[in-house]
């Protein structure tokens, strides 16, 4: 989630540091075309907020026929996620800083091209191992989207406007997962898995096209710098050094971790095991999407400003630990014979207890910086990405018959983050609730 920059209040000592987080001032006057733009800018952005999703999340029906396809074990077709999980992590790090010291258009537009090229490539592969070196390289490339559309909002606009903005560009990335896979299983309808990346290329494609007719310039030659690999090592470094800020920031990658063992093994487990349908998958997977979204949008609407960030995360985390438990007994057989329905139940708690633990753990993180809000976005982007990755193929390590490592490394995902919490957060021992709900109101 983005920082929220808010004036200083007395007697919210706890806030004070978070709130010096606005883009310097050259950063903030927005360019007069850009600002005309309106509901083009949404979709350019929006656009580019959606690539990752949708990359991600239109394959997964395939996945099973891609381990017949390619004749490969379902571990190493799980690798295909992980490669472009991994790529998107390392990408932030490297465009994010490029596009500070070359303005936002010209990385950009390269990524969009090298993305382009990777997911042409990707209908291509001949075999499993081509297809995880290319799908790396696709999310390399796909990174720059998450990074730019990000850093352009913060060019554009400022406080409350951008706060509205970046509420819009979360629902664009929350609805994008509940689509994609029902995209993917009706392609898979008239052709084969390599048809999706063909479909992936021509919309990569023509969101290159687009940002290069309508997107202009947000950051002016006078905004740039050039502080180098250097300063940005040695602001992450002060921010790990911060326990509450590595708790929070672990709380999120590793409830990260949860959420990826179940978009890495779900197709497996509903239409292997359980015997559905790719289109029935994909329903199922829209349906627990939409409970992520209702549960993100409920908490950004309702619960913010009036519950502190610090007991929804707590929460989120809780529920995501009994849905895990209970998947667990459920795939160790320890509850008898069991059904799709039960399953799916669980697995749209878990799912939608995301939309309370993954916004919350990110904005009481960003709240913690002062003058390294960039450098923070980046380290929990990245880490959530790179625990995900680590998640994704010890899913598949006992085959493709059984439920129970998935369910495994959900649990121990969310204990750990519950752990992380508890153990180096600590609100209620530094008082910092309130002045974390206040931040957030801001």
């Amino acid at each position: 989630m983005p920082e929220q920059p808010a004036p200083s209040t007395p007697g919210a000592q706890g806030a004070g540091d978070a709130r010096d987080t606005a883009a310097p001032v050259a950063h903030r006057p927005a360019p007069p075309a850009a600002r005309r733009a309106g509901l083009l800018l949404v979709l350019v952005l929006g656009g580019l907020t959606a690539t990752p999703p949708l990359a991600m999340d239109m394959y997964l029906p395939s996945l099973p026929e891609v381990t017949r396809s390619l004749h490969a074990p379902a571990a190493t077709v799980q690798l295909t996620l992980t490669a472009c999980l991994a790529g998107m992590a390392l990408g932030q790090l490297v465009v994010g800083p490029m596009s500070d010291r070359w303005g936002r258009r010209r990385p950009l537009l390269t990524g969009l091209a090298v993305y382009v090229v990777a997911t042409a490539l990707c209908a291509l592969a001949p075999d499993a191992e081509t297809l995880v070196a290319v799908r790396l390289a696709q999310g390399l490339a796909g990174a720059a989207g998450i990074v730019i559309a990000r850093a352009v909002v913060r060019d554009l606009y400022d406080g409350v406007a951008m706060a509205r903005f970046f509420s819009t560009l979360m629902l664009v990335s929350g609805v994008a997962p509940v689509v994609a896979p029902l995209i993917g299983g009706q392609i898979l309808r008239v052709t084969d898995w390599r048809g999706v990346f063909v479909v992936l290329t021509v919309v990569g494609a023509l969101l290159a096209a687009l940002v290069w007719v309508r997107l202009p310039e947000t950051l002016p030659p006078a905004g740039r710098h050039a502080g180098g690999a250097a300063a940005a090592v040695r602001a992450m470094r002060a921010l790990l050094a911060d326990p509450p800020f590595t708790g929070y920031m672990l709380a999120g990658g590793f409830a990260f971790a949860a959420l990826f063992a179940y978009i890495s093994a779900s197709p497996f487990v509903i239409q292997e095991i359980y015997g559905a349908s790719p289109q029935t998958f994909s329903l199922l997977f829209g349906l627990n999407s939409v409970g992520l979204v209702i549960a993100g949008q409920v908490n950004g609407k309702v619960l913010v400003g009036r519950v502190s960030l610090d007991k929804v995360l707590g929460t989120g985390l809780v529920v995501t630990v009994l849905a895990a438990t209970a998947l667990l007994l459920m795939s160790a057989g320890l509850l008898g014979p069991v059904g799709l329905a039960p399953v799916a139940a669980a697995l749209f708690v878990l799912m939608s207890a995301m939309g309370l633990t993954l916004p919350n753990a990110q904005s009481l993180a960003l709240l913690r910086t002062r003058h390294a809000a960039g450098s923070a976005s980046a380290l929990l982007g990245t880490s959530s990405f790179l625990v995900g990755a680590v998640a994704s193929p010890l899913v598949g390590i006992a085959g493709e018959r059984t439920a129970v490592p998935m369910a495994i490394v959900q649990l121990a995902g969310a204990l750990v983050a519950l752990a992380c919490f508890v153990g180096m957060c600590r609100p209620w021992a530094r008082g910092n609730t309130r002045a974390s709900a206040e931040g957030a109101e801001r």
